[in-house]
């Protein structure tokens, strides 16, 4: 990706009144929104169609029980994308730089090897839930639809010659497309609201099949990428003068972190209720999207499947722009050099396109995809972890030992997810798990 002096692609009225608020000179309500931009930017990969593939999956086959697993995957989310911001505005390197200054060689190879296999499975979910869209919606092959998307994403990043604040606007109003579209199902659908908050507070996991969705929504939720582009969005983003405009930053950045995040998670635990309230009673066999669409025709009218599909089409341009915008910085901060945005889309979404021509499931290779991507997290954020908790690091913004504790927490989640879910792909029986 182009390397971009961020603070210069604002105006100069937007830059005088970042300074203000800086200084303490402008006070407000309005205020935070000057500093927004990163975490809206990151969140859109938290509603990519990985997301739809998961969620829908979830909500048909066990109803609310699986919603604790975003609520948990969510906080966890939350915790890491204000780490990565923090990094990138305390240090101004980002993630993939500091791996690359402060581990071994093979370490940082080994990184960058499980980062492009976590692209490519990114890239897999954003072009197929693109494609599946434009397919249903105007009848074209899927393989044609993959291209559409292509070209369109391609279109949407040459904004960024235009400065990066166009680019944040347009994935915040992608963002809000999907919010919006997802506010409207919560009015058609039916929703045992009493049932529907048990679930989100009640952790359960019925069978081995409910581990596998559970692992998938965690892997779809908490990004890999995500983690690496934050800290890429926010190093020199806003130039600080002193360590009390650095510490202003910060928590207009945790504030801006807690929003977005918030409706991303919203965003998905209405994915879940949606696909509860209109398949689990009746249609608990639906975990495909195109089926999910055909069958919420004639139970909740054109309206809804329009909505529906309305939604995933913005989902999956806008977190394939995302997706190319992480893998440029993730490459150049591991390995030092950057290559053209269009060979970049070439070497991530050609296995896309090869999963596709061999005819695999759709909906199948967007939840395997996502449960690849859970797989490579451990590595960004247990780096994440290390590099935020050293004070020759972060100095006086060094991560106390709470949040140090909390975060340690996460990762060993997550880890201990994985290993199980390693277990049961290689036949080992599970206590509790059928």
């Amino acid at each position: 990706m182009r390397e971009v002096n961020l603070s210069s692609s604002m105006t100069e009225r937007t830059n005088t009144a970042i300074g203000n608020a800086l200084s303490g000179r402008k006070r407000g309500m309005m205020t935070p929104l000057l500093f927004a931009g990163p975490a809206v930017i990151a969140s859109i990969a938290y509603m990519d169609p990985g997301n739809f593939a998961t969620n829908i999956q979830a909500g048909s086959k066990y109803g609310y029980t699986l919603l604790w697993v975003v609520v948990m995957a969510n906080l966890i989310a939350m915790l890491f994308q204000a780490l990565s911001a923090k990094l990138g505005i305390v240090t101004n390197k980002n993630l993939a730089e500091m791996c690359r200054e402060q581990l071994p060689q093979p370490v940082v190879w080994g990184m960058w090897g499980v980062s492009e296999v976590a692209a490519m499975a990114t890239d897999l979910a954003e072009f197929l839930g693109g494609a599946i869209a434009l397919s249903l919606l105007f009848n074209m092959p899927l393989l044609a639809g993959m291209g559409v998307t292509a070209v369109i994403t391609y279109v949407l990043l040459m904004v960024e010659k235009r400065g990066f604040r166009p680019l944040e606007l347009m994935i915040g109003g992608l963002v809000a497309v999907i919010a919006l579209c997802y506010l409207v199902e919560m009015f058609i659908v039916p929703v045992d609201w009493a049932a529907a908050g048990m679930g989100m507070i009640m952790p359960q996991l019925p069978d081995a099949q409910a581990l596998t969705i559970s692992v998938g929504i965690i892997g779809a939720t908490v990004m890999p990428h995500a983690i690496f582009l934050h800290s890429g969005l926010t190093q020199h983003r806003i130039q600080v003068k002193n360590q009390g405009e650095r510490r202003r930053v910060l928590r207009f950045s945790n504030i801006e972190v807690v929003i977005a995040l918030t409706v991303a998670g919203l965003v998905n635990i209405a994915m879940v209720i949606m696909a509860s309230s209109a398949f689990h009673s009746g249609h608990s066999e639906v975990a495909e999207i195109e089926t999910a669409y055909h069958t919420l025709t004639p139970l909740l009218g054109i309206g809804a499947a329009g909505v529906f599909l309305i939604s995933l089409i913005a989902s999956g341009i806008s977190s394939s722009v995302v997706g190319t915008m992480a893998g440029q910085m993730i490459m150049q901060g591991f390995v030092g050099f950057r290559i053209p945005v269009w060979l970049r889309r070439l070497v991530t979404m050609v296995p896309a396109f090869i999963v596709v021509g061999m005819g695999v499931n759709a909906t199948d290779a967007l939840v395997y995809s996502q449960v690849v991507l859970s797989l490579a997290l451990p590595a960004p954020m247990i780096a994440l972890v290390m590099f935020t908790r050293r004070r020759d690091i972060m100095g006086e913004f060094v991560n106390s030992r709470l949040t140090v504790l909390v975060s340690a927490v996460g990762t060993v989640v997550i880890i201990v997810l994985n290993i199980v879910l390693l277990l049961q792909i290689f036949g080992l029986n599970i206590p509790g798990l059928g």
